[in-house]
C-alpha cells in the first residue's frame, strides 16, 4: 500500500525508543474514539470487508495535498523535555491534538509540516535531498540519500506513531486475527468525500480496545481516517484528513531554501551509519524482547535499565518516578495505566506493555 509517511532524518532519543512500544501497542491493538460521522448524501455501492482489505492493500496515488488532524489521549503522563516543536515525533507520541499538512508526488517527493501555534516544523524529501526545518529555532538540516536509502518506498518512516491515515491503517490491519469481528459500512463521509468504513471489533474481554474504524475513500480507496476506541468509548487515538485532493502538487512545493540567517547543519553519511556498538546494542535489544500472548492481548516484555537508572536516559528515569508503585508475585515496579494500554517497568529492568488491563500485564511478567 502506498504510504504518505515521511523520512525521519534525526536519531531517536533514548526516551523515544523506550516509549515507542506504548504507542505501537495502542495503535496496533486499535484504540478508540467516538466521533460524529456525517452520512454521505449518496451511499456507495456495498463492498464486503474482504474487498475493502484488498482495496487498502492495493491503493495507490500519484500525488495528494491535504490537511491531517491527529488526536491522542493515551493517558500517558507528561514526559520531561517533550514539549518542543523541534521534536514533533515525541510530542505526537504522548498526547494532544496536532495539525499537519501533507504533500506527496510519486515517486520521490514528499513534504510534512507539523503546525504549532506560532511555529512550524517541516520534513521535505525532493529526490535524494532531505531537509528538516524548524521555524522556532530558525534551523535546518540537510542530507543526501545514498543509493541504499533510496531503494525503498519514498516517504516511509520507521516512527512508531502513525502521522497519516495510511500509516495507521497499515498498523491496525496487522492486528487482524480470528478473534476479530470485521464489518463494513458504505454511508460515511470524511473530508467531504464519500467513504467506506471498515470496522474491527475485538472478541476478547481482556483488551482495553473496544473498536477500531478505518475510513476508505470511495474513489481512490486510500485511507482517509483511522479511529481507535477505548472501553469507555472515548477517543484515545484518531488521525484523519480534514481536507484532501488526490492530485500532484506543483514541484515547487518540494523545493526548500533556508531563510536568511538560518543555521544549516549538513548531515554526512558517516553520521548516519550505525557503529558496531550500535548494531550490537540493537541486536541485544531484539533478543531481549519477548511477546506473551497473541493478538489484541499480546504483551511485549523488553529488557531496559533497572530502577537504579543504569543504562537509562535521565528524562526517562524522571518519567518512571512519576508512575504508581506496584508489586506482586512477579516483583515490584511502576505502573502506567493508560486509556488504551498498560505498562509496567519492573525494578529488575523489564518493561511490559500491552493493550490490556494491568492484571494481564502481571500475569505475563510471572511467566
Amino acid at each position: 500500500m502506498a504510504t504518505m509517511g515521511y523520512m525521519r532524518i534525526f536519531h531517536s532519543k533514548p526516551v523515544l525508543r523506550l516509549l515507542a512500544p506504548l504507542a505501537f501497542v495502542a495503535v496496533v491493538a486499535g484504540t478508540g474514539l467516538v466521533a460524529s460521522t456525517a452520512t454521505a448524501e449518496k451511499k456507495l455501492p456495498t463492498r464486503t470487508p474482504q474487498e475493502l482489505l484488498v482495496d487498502l492493500q492495493q491503493a495507490r496515488t500519484d500525488g495528494l495535498s491535504g490537511t491531517v488532524v491527529e488526536r491522542a489521549d493515551l493517558g500517558i503522563p507528561a514526559i520531561p523535555g517533550a514539549g518542543g516543536q523541534d521534536d514533533p515525533e515525541l510530542t505526537s507520541l504522548v498526547t494532544g491534538t496536532h495539525t499537519l499538512r501533507v504533500r506527496y508526488s510519486a515517486p520521490d517527493k514528499a513534504r510534512l509540516a507539523v503546525l504549532g501555534t506560532y511555529s512550524e516544523y517541516d520534513i521535505i524529501r525532493n529526490g535524494k535531498d532531505v531537509w528538516t526545518w524548524s521555524s522556532k529555532e530558525n534551523a535546518a538540516t540537510h542530507r543526501t540519500l545514498t543509493a541504499d536509502e533510496t531503494g525503498g518506498e519514498p516517504g516511509s518512516t520507521p516512527s512508531a506513531t502513525p502521522r497519516t491515515p495510511a500509516e495507521a491503517a497499515d498498523q491496525v490491519l496487522k492486528a487482524l486475527e480470528p478473534t476479530t469481528t470485521v464489518t463494513s459500512d458504505s454511508s460515511v463521509e470524511v473530508a467531504g468525500r464519500p467513504a467506506y468504513e471498515l470496522v474491527l471489533d475485538p472478541n476478547d474481554p481482556n483488551t482495553l480496545i473496544s473498536q477500531s474504524r478505518i475510513a476508505i475513500d470511495g474513489e481512490t480507496k486510500m485511507p482517509l481516517r483511522v479511529q481507535v476506541f477505548g472501553t469507555d468509548s472515548k477517543i484515545v487515538f484518531e488521525v484523519a484528513y480534514t481536507s484532501v485532493e488526490f492530485t500532484r502538487p506543483d514541484d515547487s512545493e518540494f523545493v526548500f531554501n533556508p531563510p536568511p540567517g538560518a543555521k544549516v547543519t549538513e548531515i554526512q553519511p558517516s553520521d548516519r551509519t550505525p557503529s558496531a556498538q550500535d548494531r550490537k546494542e540493537a541486536e541485544e535489544a531484539r533478543r531481549a524482547t519477548t511477546v506473551v500472548g497473541t493478538g489484541w492481548t499480546a504483551v511485549a516484555i523488553i529488557k531496559v535499565g533497572d530502577a537504579s537508572g543504569s543504562g537509562t536516559d535521565p528524562q526517562l528515569r524522571e518519567f518512571r518516578n512519576r508512575l504508581q508503585p506496584v508489586q506482586g508475585s512477579w516483583g515490584s515496579g511502576r505502573l502506567l495505566a493508560g486509556t488504551a494500554l498498560s505498562a509496567v517497568w519492573t525494578d529488575d529492568g523489564r518493561l511490559a506493555v500491552g493493550a490490556v488491563r494491568p492484571d494481564v500485564i502481571y500475569q505475563a511478567l510471572n511467566r
